[in-house]
């Protein structure tokens, strides 16, 4: 069963929370987080990706940043910004995006847990990614990047979370400029800590990573590199856990910079092999698995598995899979997709208008709009213990990084 606790935030004083609260460190390069942070000193982008304090020619995995980082978040408590709490609390987080409610509850999880799969993943990490999270950690002393954790519904939480914001206000509630609201209640009274921690270990046997695997990953080895007498702090890492019925997974979509060897006309030939291939009067939003979207010379087209071109297993059924078993793979030379600098990811929250856009400007030769998976299927996988392909899901809305840190040492 699950191990979680409460734990003593760093978080805002909360004249300050909305313009501390940045969005997720891996969603944006360093240009765009520059422009977004420009006139803002307590953007948390200031702590997430420091080197936006530093001359443009710094290497942004350079030990220089960690050390900013880590600068950055003293400064933000020295000034009075940033405090932290006196006792372990659990938070209640809100996220509201077009009218739609997602709540879920703000804790620490076990190293324990992710080492012995009692957390279970469902992607594999990159390297380079995953050195520049431990780096970011141990340096700064601070885990800044949530952990977004799903675990099958629980009516006893459920029916807690309600009874808390019902009667509980938020410490902050706001809107973001890209109008995703806010909420955040800390949950403080020791019969409620007591009973949200007793309702893990008691019902909930797993939790799944829905994204933050390289955080994850990165804190489980920051705590193996530290010597014993400093490895309390970094036996849990910061997580928010959502009930499953709550969440939306949107597409993550693909571009290709070449038709590796094709002309149009050959590769409109090649992919009638595995599948029935129609012109389309507009943009391709696949309305069901196995169908997918193809913009190629700005024409869109709808692409549907053919029979027999896909497995019924866990991964083989995926679109991923599908996609890149039979066009990634086969027609356009692509083996291994988190290495492949030929191919590139868009998340679904960016549209189909991004997809025509990186195509029509040249950078592109052809795009791929999916069908997003499931959260039963992100279930499935993680409980056979394979992994889907890289860059399967894309969770919406996304948690803000500043609301509430996690430190590792005093």
């Amino acid at each position: 069963m699950c191990d979680i606790s409460p734990f003593r935030a760093l978080r805002p004083v909360p004249t300050f929370a909305e313009k501390v609260a940045a969005p997720p460190y891996d969603v944006l390069n360093s240009e765009e987080a520059r422009a977004q942070a420009s006139g803002n000193p307590y953007s948390f982008l200031h702590v997430t990706k420091p080197e936006i304090d530093l001359p443009t020619n710094v290497h942004a995995y350079s030990r220089i940043v960690y050390e900013k980082a880590g600068e950055n978040i003293r400064a933000m408590q020295d000034q009075g910004v940033l405090m932290r709490e006196e006792e372990p609390c659990y938070y209640i987080y809100r996220l509201t995006m077009d009218g739609r409610m997602q709540t879920g509850l703000v804790c620490v999880s076990s190293v324990d847990d992710y080492e012995q799969g009692v957390i279970k993943k469902h992607e594999f990490t990159r390297p380079e990614k995953e050195q520049d999270r431990i780096n970011h950690i141990a340096i700064s002393g601070a885990q800044t990047g949530n952990v977004f954790l799903a675990y099958p519904q629980v009516a006893d939480m459920d029916a807690l979370v309600d009874a808390w914001t019902a009667a509980h206000a938020p410490v902050y509630d706001f809107t973001a400029a890209d109008g995703i609201g806010h909420a955040i209640w800390i949950v403080n009274e020791p019969e409620a800590v007591n009973r949200i921690t007793s309702i893990f270990q008691e019902q909930v046997p797993f939790t799944y990573i829905a994204d933050g695997h390289h955080r994850a990953a990165s804190a489980a080895k920051v705590r193996a590199a530290l010597p014993e007498a400093e490895r309390s702090g970094a036996s849990h890492f910061l997580t928010t856990l959502f009930p499953a019925d709550q969440l939306r997974i949107m597409d993550y979509n693909r571009v290709v910079i070449d038709l590796n060897g094709y002309d149009q006309t050959s590769f409109l030939a090649a992919l009638e092999a595995d599948f029935h291939v129609s012109v389309q009067p507009g943009a391709v939003k696949p309305a069901q698995l196995h169908q997918f979207g193809m913009y190629l010379a700005g024409q869109w087209y709808l692409l549907e598995s053919r029979e027999g071109t896909y497995t019924t297993d866990p991964i083989g059924i995926l679109d991923v899979s599908i996609l890149s078993d039979n066009l990634l793979d086969k027609l356009l030379g692509i083996k291994d997709q988190r290495t492949d600098k030929r191919i590139d990811f868009v998340g679904g929250i960016r549209g189909l208008g991004e997809l025509e856009r990186r195509v029509d400007s040249g950078e592109m030769a052809v795009a791929f709009a999916l069908h997003p998976v499931t959260i039963q299927q992100l279930f499935d996988i993680a409980d056979s213990g394979n992994v889907m392909p890289p860059k399967s899901t894309w969770f919406e809305p996304k948690l803000r990084d500043g609301l509430l840190t996690h430190l590792i040492k005093e």
